[in-house]
C-alpha cells in the first residue's frame, strides 16, 4: 500500500498537470459517477492528506484513496497508457494533459464543504501544514497497552504511516515493535522520528530502507540478522496484524515481562 510520502508525491504530479488547468474531459469509471461530467471545469488545487488525494474544482472534491493497488499516471493527450485501460477508474484530462487512476480503491465526489468528512476520523497528517506531535502523542496514549507496530498502522492517530515506515521508525528508536505505547520512555521523541522520516522521504526521495525489507540481511548498526514478524493477533486487529514488520532482535530487544 503506498505511504504518505507517496501519496503526496502523487499530488504534486497531479497539482503539476492539472493545477490550473480546465478540464476538457472527465471519465468516471465508477456506477455512481457513470453519468458525471466535469468538462468545462477549472482545477483550482490537488492536495493530500495521509493516504487521502483530494482533485478540487470551485465546487466538488474529488477524493480518491490508492488503497493496496491504486496508482495516478500522467499522459500526454492521446499517449499510450501504460497500464490496463480495464484497471483505469478515473481519467481528468486538461489540453495539456492526460491523469489516469488505475485500480483506486476508493472514488468518490463530495462538495468542497463537505470534503472535511473523508479525513474527520484521521489523525494529524505528517506531511500537513498543521502537524502538531502533541495531538499525535495524545492519540497514540489512549490505548497504552496496544503494540506500537499496531499503533503506528492505526490513521486515526496518525496519518501516512505504513508497514515500511513502520519499521523504520521503530528500528531508529532502537524499539521492538511489540512493545505497548505506555512502555515507550519518549513517545514524544518516536513521533518526531515519524514527522522528519517522511518528510525527508517526501522531499528527498527516495527513502534507503535501514530495516524494512532486509529479512536474513545483517542490521546496518550492529550485525546481527534482520527477522521479520507478525505483531498481534489477527482477529483482534484483521487489517494491521497481518503484515510483517522488519527488526533487528538485538538492537531492539523485546519488551519485560511483567
Amino acid at each position: 500500500m503506498p505511504e504518505g510520502d507517496a501519496v503526496f508525491l502523487t499530488a504534486a504530479r497531479l497539482r503539476a498537470a492539472l493545477a490550473g488547468k480546465e478540464l476538457v474531459r472527465s471519465d468516471f469509471r465508477v456506477p455512481r459517477y457513470a453519468t458525471l461530467d466535469l468538462r468545462g471545469e477549472m482545477v483550482e488545487s490537488v492536495g493530500s492528506y495521509g493516504k487521502h488525494l483530494f482533485v478540487r474544482t470551485p465546487e466538488l472534491s474529488i477524493h480518491t484513496h490508492l488503497k493496496m493497488e491504486g496508482e495516478w499516471r500522467v499522459y500526454r493527450p492521446g499517449q499510450r497508457w501504460t497500464k490496463p485501460g480495464f484497471t483505469a477508474r478515473l481519467v481528468l484530462v486538461s489540453t495539456e494533459a492526460e491523469a489516469v487512476g488505475f485500480s483506486l480503491g476508493t472514488v468518490e465526489v463530495l462538495r468542497r464543504a463537505d470534503e472535511h468528512q473523508a479525513t474527520d476520523h484521521l489523525g494529524p497528517d505528517l506531511l500537513g501544514p498543521n502537524w502538531g506531535t502533541a495531538e499525535a502523542v495524545r492519540r497514540l496514549e489512549r490505548d497504552p497497552e496496544l503494540p506500537i507496530a499496531l499503533a503506528l498502522l492505526d490513521q486515526r492517530n496518525l496519518a501516512g504511516i505504513g508497514n515500511i515506515y513502520r519499521s523504520e521508525i521503530c528500528y531508529l528508536r532502537r524499539i521492538h515493535p511489540a512493545t505497548p505505547v505506555g512502555e515507550i520512555p519518549d513517545l514524544s521523541g518516536l513521533v518526531d522520528e515519524a514527522h522528519r522520516v517522511l518528510t525527508r522521504a517526501a522531499h528527498e526521495p527516495p527513502w534507503r530502507a535501514l530495516a524494512y525489507g532486509r529479512q536474513r540481511r545483517p542490521c546496518r548498526r550492529c550485525g546481527t540478522t534482520i527477522v521479520v514478524h507478525l505483531i498481534g493477533d489477527p482477529e483482534t486487529y484483521p487489517s494491521r496484524a497481518d503484515r510483517g514488520i522488519y527488526f533487528c532482535p538485538h538492537c531492539q530487544p523485546p519488551p519485560q515481562r511483567r
